[in-house]
């Protein structure tokens, strides 16, 4: 199997919560590849920093202030990337949030609905669009969602609250859009990424419990990469990621 990502050279890609952590590791690795990134995310001031980061790159990113809970936010972004750059090729839908404690037994409906919002409705809503964008212009494009594997099993630990069951959504949702490009005959692929612990702000509470060495966001930023460079005809549903000695 030969690996390139020549392939996707000047062609546009959409990060969610791109302003730090993985989505920023990997939109500037995208941009490294010569893609034309598009970094979404709320921090306006994040995003023009990782712009000027990464100024001299092969390629660029062109950052669009998007709250990924709010419908219209994404729909005005996408709107804005078919009028100014052209069709999507690749979507990262990285964008996710742990809300402060919430249990089922004592939680507060706002911060459940804040997680859905970002973690399940967001991600759907993005590829919505970035699959309706590929089809319309036969576009064999990629679509990667970047999961956890709290996706795949519940680890004990209070303050993740409700967040494996939104990632659990996720590892579904991945698996109901193979299904349905399948059956709509579609070359489009679709990748499931789980990292383990990773050294990210979302979750400093693990971080600190963690006997172990964890990842760094620039491992899953290659873990992307890999499966972006996989030939046509090879899609890897689900790659997990987790360090040599895990917890």
């Amino acid at each position: 199997m030969v690996l390139s990502m020549d392939r996707w050279t000047g062609k546009v890609a959409v990060v969610t919560g791109a302003s730090s952590g993985i989505g920023a590791a990997i939109a500037e690795a995208l941009a490294k590849e010569g893609l034309q990134v598009v970094a979404l995310a709320r921090r306006k001031d994040r995003l023009e920093d990782l712009t000027k980061k990464v100024n001299n790159q092969k390629g660029r990113i062109i950052p669009i202030q998007t709250d990924i809970s709010v419908e219209t936010d994404i729909l005005n972004a996408f709107t804005w990337i078919r009028n100014n750059l052209g069709p999507i090729h690749i979507l990262v839908n990285n964008a996710g949030v742990v809300p402060p404690f919430s249990g089922i037994l004592d939680g507060q409906s706002e911060s459940w609905e804040k997680l859905y919002k970002v973690n399940v409705f967001g991600l759907c809503i993005c590829t919505r669009e970035a699959v309706k964008d590929m089809q319309e212009n036969k576009i064999n494009g990629h679509i990667v969602h970047i999961n956890s594997i709290m996706g795949h099993e519940v680890i004990k630990r209070p303050y993740l609250t409700l967040y494996p069951s939104s990632k659990f959504a996720v590892t579904a949702l991945a698996e109901t859009l193979r299904l349905e490009l399948m059956n709509h005959k579609s070359k489009i692929k679709i990748t499931s990424v789980s990292p383990g612990l990773t050294d990210t702000d979302i979750l400093t509470g693990a971080k600190k419990e963690s006997r172990h060495k964890i990842l760094e966001p620039q491992d899953i930023a290659d873990a992307v990469l890999y499966v972006l460079s996989t030939p046509p005809h090879v899609q890897i549903q689900e790659l997990t990621v987790r360090t040599l000695l895990h917890d």
